[in-house]
C-alpha cells in the first residue's frame, strides 16, 4: 500500500520545532512525517510554507516564528539570508555551541552505536586510566563527551577567502555564491573574514572598472579575472593578494600592484594565478609573483609555516592550536613513544607530535604536501619527524616489516574519513592509543565503529569549534587498545584423530592463536581441544 504524505505542497502549517539536523535545519513532525524548515530553531512554534515534498520527508520555508527560541538572536550580515556562506548567524553562540556538541552525539551514537557516558562532568578519562587504559572493563561507561570548546570572538577568525568575480549589468560583483547555485552575492562586509580582506575587494572593483578589466564568465569560458584571495598571517601580520585570472595576460597588472601596495597594510606577496580549464577549481597550477614573495608565513603555537597559494593551512589559527594541543595531550607522549601521523598534509600535526615524541612518521598521498611538510620541519629545526609519500594503508605495513612500529597513532582523514584497509592495518599493529582528529561527524562515528570491532574503545570525545557561524564541527577522539580483561584469549590445538569427524579434515600438529571480544556473538569450536590462557 502506497504511504499517504500528510502535508501538500505551497500550503501553510504551524508546526513545533523538535530538533536540528546535521546542517542547521529545524525538524520538525505532522503525523511522524517529517518537514525540514531551515532558519528554525529548536523549541519554537512556528508558521511554514511546504515548498517542496518527497516520499519520506518534505522542507518547508519559514514565513513566522509564533513562539521564539531564547536563543534566537538577530544576525550581524546584511546578506546573511542570501549568501548561505554562514548557517547559524540566528543562533545564539552559546546554542551553537550545544547544537554542535549534540550533533557529534547523535552520529556516535546513531551511526557508530558508540556508548556515551553520563559522566561529561568527571575528570577527563585521560587521568582515570593507566598508561591510558582501563584498569577493568567494568569501569568503562561509555565514551565521556565534553562540550564544545568555541571561541572568546566569534567572528573575524578566517585567515583566507577566496571570491568569485562576476558582472551583471556592467556593474562588477565580488562575493560569494548564492546556496547551491552559481548567482555570485556581491559582498561589501564578510563578519567572519579579516578585514583586509574586504578592502581588496573594493580596490579590486575600483581597478576592474577603471580600466575595464572583464570578469570571468563562466557560461561562455571568456573574461579575464576569475577570484580574488587573500590570505593573511595572523601572527605576522603578512598579507598575500592572489588574482587568479583565465588567461597569461593581465591588462593594467602594474597599476594593480600599486594599488594594493599603496593602500594594503602588510601586503607582504602579490601573486597571478592562471586558471585556463572550464572547472569549478578555484585555483590552475601556474603562478606568476608580481610583487614581493611567493609566499607569507604566520604560526600555529610556536611554529611557523610558510604559505604559498596553494598550501593547506587551518583557516582558524586560534582554534588549530587548541585542537592540535588537544590531540597532543590525547597521544599521551613521554618522549619514548614512536607516532604515525596518517593523512600528515604539511606536517602542521606532525611539528606538535614532534615536541614530546621519540619519533614521529608523517604520511600523506599528495607529493607536493610532504614537500611542504620537509620544508616545515627544516624552517623549525624539528629532527625527529621523518615524511613518506603514499598511501598509508601501504606505508604503514611497510614500515612494520622493517621493525618500526608505533606506540600512538593519528589520523587527521579528509571528510570522507579513513579507508577501512588503513584501520585495518591499524588494527594488526595494535598501537596502545589512536588519537582520531575528525571534520565530520558521520564518517567519525562510522569509522570508531570499526575501530571498536578492531578491538579500540573511544574513552574521550572533544568537539572543537573551528567555523562559528557555520554548521561544521571538528572533534578530537582519544581511543585505547581493550586490554586482556576484556577479551578471552584462546589457543586452540588440533591433531588427535579420535576427534576426527567423517568428510571433515583434521589439520596435524597445528596452533592457532587469536583472540575475540566478550561481547562477540558466541562460536562453537569442532575438532579441537580449547585452552582458555
Amino acid at each position: 500500500m502506497e504511504k499517504i504524505v500528510p502535508v501538500e505542497k505551497n500550503k501553510d502549517y504551524e508546526v513545533e520545532i523538535l530538533g536540528l539536523a546535521s546542517e542547521g535545519e529545524g525538524i520538525a513532525k505532522i503525523d511522524n512525517f517529517t518537514i525540514f524548515v531551515p532558519g528554525a530553531i529548536l523549541g519554537e512554534k512556528v508558521k511554514i510554507k511546504v515548498v517542496k515534498v518527497k516520499k519520506n520527508f518534505a522542507y518547508g520555508k519559514l514565513l513566522e516564528v509564533l513562539e521564539e527560541s531564547e536563543h534566537r538572536i538577530e544576525p550581524v550580515c546584511s546578506i546573511y539570508k542570501q549568501c548561505g556562506g554562514c548557517g547559524l548567524q540566528h543562533l545564539s553562540y552559546e546554542g551553537q555551541l550545544e547544537f554542535k556538541k549534540n550533533r557529534v552525539k547523535d552520529a556516535l551514537e546513531r551511526i557508530g552505536k558508540i556508548k556515551i557516558s553520563s559522566k561529561t562532568k568527571l575528570e577527563s578519562a585521560v587521568e582515570n586510566i593507566d598508561n591510558h587504559n582501563l584498569k577493568k572493563a567494568s569501569d568503562y561507561d561509555g565514551a565521556i563527551l565534553h562540550d564544545t570548546i568555541g571561541m572568546k570572538e566569534p567572528y573575524r577568525y578566517r585567515n583566507k577567502v577566496q571570491l568569485p568575480v562576476g558582472e551583471e549589468n556592467g556593474e562588477i560583483k565580488i562575493g560569494f555564491y548564492a546556496p547551491r547555485s552559481h548567482n555570485i552575492i556581491d559582498m561589501d562586509t564578510c563578519y567572519i573574514q579579516d578585514e583586509v580582506g574586504e578592502k581588496v575587494v573594493v580596490l579590486t572593483k575600483k581597478w576592474m572598472k577603471k580600466y575595464n578589466i572583464k570578469a570571468y564568465d563562466e557560461q561562455k569560458d571568456h573574461g579575464t579575472v576569475r577570484h580574488i584571495m587573500i590570505r593573511r598571517g595572523f601572527i605576522t601580520k603578512e598579507v598575500m593578494v592572489v588574482v587568479i585570472t583565465r588567461t597569461r595576460e593581465l591588462p593594467y597588472k602594474e597599476e594593480f600592484v600599486e594599488m594594493i601596495k599603496e593602500n594594503i597594510e602588510g601586503i607582504t606577496s602579490i601573486i597571478q594565478n592562471i586558471n585556463n580549464k572550464k572547472t569549478n577549481v578555484i585555483l590552475g597550477e601556474e603562478n606568476i609573483t608580481l610583487f614581493g614573495s611567493d609566499h607569507i608565513s604566520d604560526y600555529i603555537g610556536k611554529f611557523k609555516f610558510n604559505i604559498s597559494p596553494l598550501s593547506f593551512f587551518q583557516v582558524n589559527p586560534v582554534q588549530t592550536e587548541i585542537l592540535y594541543s588537544k590531540a597532543l595531550e590525547y597521544a599521551g607522549l613521554t618522549g619514548e613513544e614512536v607516532v604515525f601521523d596518517a593523512y600528515c598534509g604539511t606536517g602542521t600535526i606532525s611539528l606538535f607530535l614532534s615536541q614530546k615524541a621519540k619519533k614521529v612518521y608523517g604520511v600523506e598521498i599528495v607529493e607536493a604536501a610532504i614537500k611542504n611538510a620537509k620544508e616545515n620541519a627544516k624552517i623549525n629545526n624539528v629532527n625527529n619527524a621523518e615524511f613518506i609519500v603514499g598511501k598509508s594503508e601501504d606505508v604503514i605495513p611497510q614500515l612494520i616489516n622493517k621493525g618500526i612500529k608505533a606506540d600512538v597513532v593519528v589520523v587527521d582523514p579528509p571528510r570522507k574519513g579513513c579507508e577501512k584497509s588503513l584501520l585495518e592495518a591499524i588494527g594488526e599493529m595494535k598501537p596502545e592509543r589512536i588519537v582520531y582528529v575528525s571534520c565530520d561527524p558521520g564518517t567519525l562515528a562510522r569509522d570508531l565503529g570499526i575501530l571498536d570491532e578492531l578491538g579500540y574503545r573511544t574513552l574521550e570525545v572533544q568537539p572543537v569549534d573551528m567555523f562559528p557561524q557555520t554548521t561544521h564541527v571538528e572533534t578530537v577522539v582519544l581511543l585505547s587498545h581493550k586490554k586482556s580483561d576484556d577479551i578471552i584469549s584462546f589457543k586452540i590445538e588440533c591433531g588427535d584423530d579420535r576427534y576426527r569427524q567423517p568428510d571433515r579434515v583434521t589439520y596435524l600438529g597445528s596452533t592457532m592463536e587469536t583472540f575475540i571480544p566478550k561481547s562477540a556473538t558466541p562460536i562453537r569450536l569442532f575438532l579441537c581441544l580449547v585452552k582458555i590462557t
